[in-house]
């Protein structure tokens, strides 16, 4: 009797390429991003200083440094994007009010 054939397709569940740990991580990652997506300027900021004063440990291993870069890439891409609301927010608060009389000094 020959055994089994292994089927070329991934399961149903993991995306090709990949294998079933990274199929796990990417759901984490993805879950993970969703919630630095929802975290305030102050809250990302914070996060960003621990991440960079991880990566500037002298004990950390090189294996964990692509990890550690990558989430304060995403640290600070959420920082970025809030002051890019707020920004717009101003310019559309601004150009909606009239421009203020100019006193004389």
């Amino acid at each position: 009797m020959s055994p089994p054939r292994k089927s070329s397709r991934p399961p149903v569940n993991q995306a090709p390429g990949m294998l079933p740990d990274q199929d796990q991580q990417s759901v984490e990652e993805r879950e993970w991003q969703a919630d630095v997506a929802q975290l305030s300027f102050q809250e990302a900021r914070t996060a960003l200083e621990l991440s960079l004063g991880q990566l500037q440990a002298a004990d950390l291993e090189v294996e964990a440094m692509a990890g550690h870069y990558r989430r304060a890439l995403t640290y600070l891409e959420r920082c970025e994007a809030v002051l890019a609301e707020v920004e717009q927010d101003v310019i559309e608060w601004d150009q909606g009010s009239p421009a203020p009389k100019r006193t004389k000094p």
